[in-house]
């Protein structure tokens, strides 16, 4: 079984994908005072198991590097994977700071569309991958590459951000998109390769900014939508899909099996009624109540 964990971090993104094999992910991090201590030793007790453990950054905004430098201090990012770029900041941040020294060091890979990486998507006689893929960016794009032009000169990397996924054989699909903005995934619709998944992690935290459109929709078919932590009046709810919205339902865990995924959340109250009851999955997983379980592997 592996795990993808959506942490409940505010106005920021913090993921992690316990593997079903010797390695241990995680995609952003927005570590504040409120929940650090908390965190950081979960992520430490996870990760110490693991042979492989790599942190990736979908870009370098405050609000998905947050507290990089505490997880460097542990020394939890032996692998840091991101988007080649040369972004600047007119005030640099600890954690600005510490994600260049990581970009510079001998611990860096960049990552692009169709990357092959040892363990990341390359197994071997020693352990198995991780299942994690690129979908984008493709550095010979142009519309990319004018993307990164605005980054690099207005302080604005959203639309450097990776596609990245997530597939357990016979199980679950999920797609991470960073901060992609409406605009940038319409004009880069014909250049990316887009197939069924079971989650989709809305990008921009749930932002109408970062609605995914309708011709992405369409090929991706989400059985559910994750919408993040942005305010409220902000967020775009994806009507007519199945959607878990984290500003109600806490830290989202998702324990992913052959076949099925069940479905953990932090509130005890919150409810939907898409998923279905399986009499075999624990009522609680540490502090996370079960919420439900959906079918996966077919796509």
């Amino acid at each position: 079984m592996s795990e993808i964990k959506s942490l409940s971090v505010g106005n920021g993104d913090m993921f992690y994908i316990n593997h079903n094999s010797d390695n241990f992910s995680m995609i952003d991090c927005n570590i504040t005072d409120e929940r650090k201590s908390e965190i950081l030793d979960e992520i430490k007790n996870l990760a110490g198991n693991k042979g492989i453990v790599r942190f990736i950054s979908t870009h370098p905004d405050q609000d998905h590097i947050q507290g990089i430098e505490y997880l460097d201090e542990l020394k939890l990012i032996p692998n840091f994977y991101y988007v080649d770029n040369d972004v600047s900041k007119s005030t640099e941040t600890e954690s600005f700071k510490k994600y260049k020294d990581l970009k510079g060091s001998s611990c860096a890979y960049k990552i692009y569309k169709g990357c092959k990486r040892k363990w990341m998507n390359v197994s071997d006689s020693e352990r198995g991958s991780a299942g994690i893929s690129v979908l984008w960016p493709d550095e010979n794009n142009e519309t990319f590459q004018n993307a990164l032009q605005d980054a690099e000169s207005s302080d604005n990397p959203n639309n450097i951000s990776p596609a990245i996924v997530y597939s357990l054989e016979e199980g679950v699909r999920a797609l991470w998109l960073g901060d992609m903005e409406n605009d940038y995934m319409v004009a880069i619709e014909d250049d990316i390769a887009l197939s069924p998944v079971d989650i989709l992690f809305a990008p921009h935290h749930g932002r109408k900014s970062g609605r995914v459109p309708k011709t992405w929709l369409d090929k991706l078919e989400p059985r559910l939508i994750v919408v993040g932590e942005a305010p409220s009046d902000e967020l775009d709810y994806y009507s007519n899909y199945n959607t878990l919205t984290q500003n109600s339902a806490g830290d989202i865990l998702f324990c992913c099996e052959t076949g099925k995924t069940h479905v953990y959340v932090g509130s005890p109250s919150y409810s939907v009624n898409f998923l279905d009851k399986d009499t075999n999955a624990p009522g609680v997983k540490g502090a996370l109540h079960y919420l439900g379980s959906f079918d996966c592997g077919d796509r």
